[in-house]
């Protein structure tokens, strides 16, 4: 890709981003510019992946292809702003911050630019994200691609409508916490059959890491999957049973409802 990237920001998700572009090759490392106000952390990041350092949030503005805004979202609209004036026509200006709608950014850039909301996840850090991709109406198809492209550089990434935004951050954005607590509720209760918890740990997040792995290269419908692995009368389907008894699905179908209207009313404000 022929692209020129620059990140206004350079924190843990901006450098998740810039490690999938090198590690899969997209963009050469002398393409990626980044900026930001702590300097040494800059050179820190300039170590680690060899990209380029920008004197100013203007100059990426001026020259960039793509532009990613990979800012905390108190400050993104601040930030907008103070480069609105510099921004190239031909730019995508990428925002990942949470609950910044495309309908505010048109409204600070006068509907003139090209905008992307992305949304990816922390397991991006690991390569293995989850991104949804909204764009205006400027951006052409062609254009969204190759977006999609950079984003699925460290995991998968799909093309949304905007509205579902909130189904995203209950369903991928905020459900790494969920699975967290799963696997330490796991280990918990290997712990408690005898299992040492370092070992506890790795048995129950390499099940989980295995059986998403299964629903995504399978095809297969989750509830098929389950019932491969309950026997009649055997050990896990006791286990569902109690998970069941427990209202285990209706309780994570409630905390993504609450995730959802929460986002809802962050985006109000």
């Amino acid at each position: 890709m022929n692209k020129r990237i620059g990140f206004i920001g350079a924190g843990n998700m901006a450098k998740a981003i810039i490690g999938g572009i090198l590690n899969s090759k997209l963009i050469a490392a002398e393409n990626i510019f980044i900026y930001g106000p702590h300097v040494e952390k800059l050179k820190i990041t300039q170590g680690e992946y060899g990209v380029q350092i920008s004197n100013s949030a203007k100059e990426l503005a001026e020259s960039m292809d793509i532009l990613f805004i990979a800012v905390k979202p108190n400050i993104f609209l601040k930030v907008l702003n103070e480069i609105k004036e510099y921004i190239n026509k031909d730019t995508i200006v990428i925002s990942i911050a949470a609950g910044i709608t495309i309908n505010e950014m048109e409204d600070i850039l006068q509907n003139k630019y090209k905008i992307v909301r992305a949304m990816p996840n922390t397991p991006s850090l690991v390569g293995e994200g989850m991104s949804s991709l909204c764009c205006n109406d400027r951006v052409t198809e062609d254009e969204i691609l190759s977006v999609k492209k950079i984003f699925e550089s460290f995991g998968k990434a799909e093309i949304l409508p905007e509205y579902l935004i909130h189904s995203v951050i209950g369903a991928s954005g905020s459900a790494p916490a969920y699975v967290f607590m799963m696997i330490e509720a796991m280990a918990d209760g290997a712990v408690l059959g005898g299992m040492p918890r370092e070992k506890a740990y790795k048995f129950a997040a390499q099940a989980l890491l295995g059986s998403a792995k299964m629903v995504l290269e399978t095809g297969k419908h989750p509830g098929e999957l389950k019932d491969m692995v309950c026997s009649p009368g055997g050990t896990t389907i006791e286990a569902v049973k109690a998970l069941e008894q427990n209202g285990f699905r209706a309780a994570v179908i409630d905390a993504m409802e609450k995730c959802m209207n929460k986002s809802k009313d962050m985006e109000k404000k």
